[in-house]
């Protein structure tokens, strides 16, 4: 048995601007501020002297990998993405980018999901992922339709109750 996994498929190259926005922030955070502070507190823990027993260096040297590791990740993400702006021709259907209400037609609930760019969902404020599930069912969908998703709790019908799109 080995330990080689296929590689993940790929997420989709979309964004919002707002979120496009955000990711360039992040990195230029990264590099600008982040980063040489972590330099400097390594270099401050590196001269304490024996490098095995201190902690301070080996947590430095841990942080200043994964600020590498996302910002080579950031700087690799961001060429690639499209930024998706503006609303579509037919705002009564779902596309990417979409606020949209759905009805749980099984419990008779309400939720509130906007669909998103796979970098920058945030489950606390309902943003999906355009890759979800739940996203790829909904797609193209219109006002009152009903659809059925494949969702980890099992198949589950919804129906379409509001759609809008935010500037």
């Amino acid at each position: 048995m080995s330990r080689w996994r296929p590689p993940a498929p790929g997420s989709t190259a979309i964004i919002t601007r707002e979120g496009f926005e955000r990711l360039k922030a992040e990195l230029d955070h990264l590099w600008h501020v982040l980063r040489p502070e972590v330099v400097k507190a390594l270099a401050a823990a590196a001269a304490e002297g024996d490098r095995s027993e201190n902690a301070e260096y080996t947590y430095r040297k841990k942080q200043l990998g994964e600020i590498d590791r996302r910002a080579r990740y950031l700087s690799k993400r961001i060429p690639s993405l499209k930024v998706a702006e503006g609303a579509p021709g037919d705002r009564e259907a779902v596309f990417f980018g979409a606020a949209i209400t759905l009805e749980n037609l099984a419990s008779g609930e309400e939720v509130r999901y906007r669909i998103v760019g796979p970098d920058e969902t945030d489950a606390k404020r309902g943003w999906i992922s355009i890759d979800s599930p739940l996203a790829r069912a909904v797609l193209k969908k219109r006002l009152d339709d009903e659809f059925e998703a494949e969702l980890p709790a099992g198949r589950t019908r919804f129906l379409v109750v509001e759609v809008r799109y935010e500037a």
